[in-house]
């Protein structure tokens, strides 16, 4: 995953909102989603629950907030 997926994955676990997480990011809504889609694919969820339990398995606090 790149910084930038590692961030979005982030604002997901903290239960961001698609805009939310744009409008922090400085980008579309649309982009968030379709960056969204392709993590998910990546991670193999299914839903924002997943990619949250994958977050906190996998310490993305830590790494993002370490790059």
């Amino acid at each position: 995953l790149s910084k930038r997926d590692l961030e979005i994955l982030y604002y997901i676990s903290k239960g961001m909102s698609n805009k939310e997480i744009g409008d922090h990011m400085f980008l579309s809504e649309k982009t968030i989603k379709n960056n969204i889609t392709r993590i998910f694919r990546v991670i193999d969820a299914r839903d924002r629950v997943q990619a949250t339990i994958y977050a906190i398995e996998h310490k993305i606090a830590e790494l993002y907030l370490n790059h």
